[in-house]
């Protein structure tokens, strides 16, 4: 089949970038704020890493599923693409915090974030070099086992009873194993769902829009209701990427939000590092405690990141060119 950009799931991975800083700005300041937005719904976006499973899972699907079917590609050569995207930004960070921050303990951490394999570890959301770097550990290690999953979700029968077993293994995972979305077998019902959608992609492309607007404007409601129950996350995620696929609003699909969509996981990545600069420049309290104050510390992390991902990204183009 023809492969199909959806341009409007690049709005989706601003959004949920965007919201993912606004949940970290709040949670790392003692602004005196106080209300149901701010206390509620703005804590809630801690959850958009779930619709970034998602959509991984659904992107990934969109430009390997079929090639690693049918062996149009070596693992080799996937493997390596995978660590040429992720590892230079993510290595300057981790030596970054290190030298910011240098310990032993520090040592352990930036070893184990630079293999890429510390979402292997049981306790990988504990780093705290680039404490937000464990999402990146558990989207290696799905990227590991893509072949495995792409196996899975061979057939659509076959991929429903997979997501059956996950949404088990997240079930009792939580409740015995005591393991929590830090964990692949935790969070596998989420990629699977991606898997999925994938699958049924030409069905949902049928829908219309405002219907899945109208239950998607209903699943966040009983979400908030439910008090962010993980299953009510993961509805309301597969819902947001099914309204993706259908709708064309420029909201979503347009040259902004592609190009937010494009450094989102650099945003996510150095956002918490261009906010400690501010901190110590004492500009996140400049001026006061209030609504104001925490819109322009929003404001100033996501440029600051934005701005340090874009001449990161430059350099690196220069040096792959010159090292060519």
């Amino acid at each position: 089949m023809e492969k199909k950009h959806y341009g409007a799931i690049d709005g989706l991975r601003a959004i949920a970038a965007i919201g993912i800083v606004m949940m970290h700005m709040g949670a790392n300041n003692n602004y005196e704020i106080g209300g149901y937005i701010y206390n509620k719904i703005i804590p809630s976006f801690t959850n958009f890493v779930f619709l970034f499973m998602v959509i991984s899972a659904f992107g990934m699907c969109c430009g390997y599923y079929e090639k690693i079917l049918k062996n149009e590609i070596t693992l080799e050569k996937f493997y390596v693409k995978r660590f040429k995207k992720i590892l230079p930004f993510f290595a300057l960070l981790v030596f970054v915090d290190l030298i910011m921050s240098p310990s032993i303990e520090s040592l352990y951490e930036a070893f184990a974030d630079l293999t890429l394999m510390f979402g292997f570890l049981p306790n990988a959301g504990n780093i705290s070099v680039i404490g937000v770097g464990w999402f990146l550990g558990l989207i290696f290690v799905f990227y590991i086992c893509f072949p495995f999953y792409c196996v899975l979700i061979q057939n659509k029968k076959r991929a429903w009873i997979a997501f059956g077993i996950s949404v088990i293994y997240n079930l009792i995972g939580s409740n015995y194993f005591e393991i929590n979305r830090t964990n692949i077998l935790y969070s596998a019902c989420f990629f699977i769902a991606g898997g999925l959608v994938y699958l049924y992609r030409n069905e949902i492309s049928k829908i219309k829009a405002w219907q899945i607007l109208s239950v998607m404007s209903i699943t966040i409601v009983v979400y908030y209701l439910l008090n962010g129950n993980v299953f009510m996350c993961l509805l309301v995620s597969v819902v947001m990427l099914l309204y993706a696929i259908t709708s064309n609003v420029k909201v979503l699909d347009n040259k902004i939000a592609k190009f937010l969509s494009g450094i989102s996981m650099e945003i996510y990545l150095c956002h918490m590092m261009v906010f400690r600069i501010l901190q110590k420049m004492k500009i996140t309290n400049i001026f006061g405690n209030a609504w104001i104050q925490y819109f322009i510390t929003v404001i100033l992390t996501l440029i600051g990141a934005i701005i340090f991902a874009i001449i990161v990204r430059k350099v690196f183009e220069v040096v792959e060119s010159k090292i060519k």
